[in-house]
């Protein structure tokens, strides 16, 4: 206001009519009543359109609950009216119709029994463990890169491009490669390699029995799986030497099947449990990296060298019932995508020698776009099967729009948010997550598992889902009820999901590879790293 004073505010006379002008200036009081132009609010704008999603979706999902309550206070009060003669003539007509009312009841028995039989055994998640590698075998990145230099095996390009992956991968300083590799020169032979198998698997396997107290003899099904090192005798042989199992244990040893071969041994065991009641299964997830190193200068090859870090888990399975009080999870789903008809996809991820006759993996640049093309087949499949009949009437909806109508709107991406509490997103890269996390339009708290996974621990190939579970259970966020998302991709191409739901809310675990450290996490993680 004019030198300093509040009040009210008056009437611009600009915006008076000619004769109130002049009874203002005559000094006439007069009362002015100015109507201003009230506008409808924007509901586009003010409106959060989040809040009319969930509303739908709450509508959808309990739509039969609804429609029942009306339909049980109509009988309810139709029941109210009726007297004690009507009541009694009721009884007297199904007396009359006791024929009737038995077959109809033999008949509801019998259903009830026909689909208690038919169902398939619940599979239970009893627990697991995964690896924690010793602390002298963690390597820095000036470790790493000195390691490179000295080996003299690679080129300044080569050194190069190895130190720009580093800096861009989003791991940490504190991953582990196995002790043949920390040597100078160092020393890929088959006895290391087999050192390094037997520290991953027997440490897990070591704490798993110690968890959950079940005895190697008791194991029915053993299903061990690791890509790139498959010695003879195989390593689930090495596991039943070592712990003295029994003579008639069903085991497989899958080999070749990539970063999403864990689903693949968890879908197998699955299986298996149907089969064979009653018993155990324990299923073991891993990677060897000593012999799988590359020692050449061509860039695709390189990028493995400054990803993969040694890694594994043992899962414990059962279909006792009785499991299921102290169980963890309970298996919901697996589906698996194979793409391996395409010639791309088949070779996108590719073991060979470079033209120096120098073994490695080859990873292709159009790689990311083929795990797209997976992942949405992928939850095709999937998602009927998991998600509130909300999201699928949106979805067929668009796509008859889209199809049959030939209307020009974007296609429907089901908010898997709706379905899914927890997300273990394989940690195969930055890459691999950023995609994951755009696509599917999850939150930064949805891949945070994912992301601090492949940050302490690297890329741990089929094992990394595991450590990313038990993140989520050490932040004490797993609560009963439940669901978690597992899903993985693999050289084929592949891409395998796992649905568990946590049968009780479960307390951060008293041992495990997050014990130590999970105070410190979530760090946050620059574009670029410089060290």
């Amino acid at each position: 206001m004019a030198n300093g004073v509040d009040g009210p505010p008056r009437p611009s006379v600009m915006h008076l009519s000619p004769s109130e002008q002049h009874s203002r200036m005559n000094g006439e009081r007069v009362a002015v009543q100015i109507n201003s132009r009230r506008r409808l609010p924007d509901f586009l704008q003010s409106v959060n359109l989040k809040y009319v999603k969930l509303g739908y979706h709450y509508l959808i999902t309990h739509l039969a609950i609804l429609l029942f309550i009306p339909l049980l206070l109509a009988v309810t009060l139709e029941v109210g009216r009726m007297g004690p003669e009507e009541m009694w003539q009721l009884w007297a007509n199904l007396q009359f119709n006791l024929v009737s009312v038995l077959i109809c009841s033999a008949l509801l028995v019998f259903a009830v029994t026909l689909y208690i039989m038919s169902r398939p055994r619940p599979v239970y998640l009893v627990d697991y463990a995964c690896h924690l590698p010793g602390e002298h075998l963690k390597v820095k990145f000036s470790t790493f890169m000195a390691h490179s230099e000295k080996s003299g095996l690679f080129d300044e390009k080569s050194l190069d491009f190895q130190r720009k992956i580093l800096e861009r991968s989003g791991l940490g300083e504190e991953t582990h490669l196995p002790a043949a590799l920390h040597r100078l020169p160092p020393n890929p032979c088959m006895m290391e390699a087999r050192i390094e198998a037997e520290e991953v698997m027997f440490s897990a396997l070591d704490e798993l029995f110690e968890k959950t107290k079940v005895k190697p003899k008791d194991i029915g099904i053993l299903v061990v799986n690791c890509s790139l090192f498959n010695p003879t005798p195989s390593l689930s042989a090495m596991i039943i030497n070592k712990y003295h199992m029994r003579g008639n244990i069903r085991t497989y040893n899958l080999g070749g099947m990539g970063c999403s071969a864990g689903v693949i041994s968890i879908d197998l065991a699955k299986d298996m449990l149907q089969v064979h009641g009653g018993t155990y299964a324990i299923v073991v997830s891993t990677e060897n990296i000593t012999q799988n190193w590359y020692f050449g200068n061509r860039r695709s090859m390189l990028i493995p060298n400054c990803l993969f870090r040694v890694g594994g888990a043992a899962i414990l399975l059962s279909n006792k019932r009785s499991e299921r009080r102290r169980a963890k999870y309970q298996l919901v789903h697996t589906v698996r995508t194979h793409k391996g008809a395409d010639d791309k996809c088949f070779r996108c991820v590719y073991q060979e020698q470079d033209e120096n006759m120098k073994m490695g993996v080859s990873l292709s640049k159009d790689l990311m776009a083929i795990a797209g093309d997976a992942l949405k087949t992928n939850i095709t499949t999937l998602g009927p099967l998991v998600l509130p009949l909300s999201e699928q009437l949106l979805f067929f909806g668009i796509l008859v729009a889209r199809k049959v109508f030939n209307m020009k709107i974007k296609p429907y991406i089901p908010d898997f948010k709706l379905a899914f509490d927890h997300f273990c997103i394989h940690a195969g890269g930055r890459a691999v997550i950023d995609e994951l996390e755009k696509n599917l339009q999850l939150s930064p708290d949805h891949v945070e598992p994912s992301r601090m996974t492949l940050h302490r621990f690297g890329n741990t190939s089929s094992s990394s889902i595991w450590y990313e579970l038990n993140y989520i259970e050490s932040k004490g966020r797993m609560r009963k009820g439940d669901r978690v998302w597992q899903i993985a991709f693999g050289s084929g191409f592949k891409c395998n999901s796992a649905v568990w739901q946590a049968v009780r809310t479960l307390k951060p675990p008293a041992k495990g590879p997050w014990v130590h450290c999970i105070d410190r996490y979530p760090v946050k993680i620059p574009e670029v790293y410089k060290f």
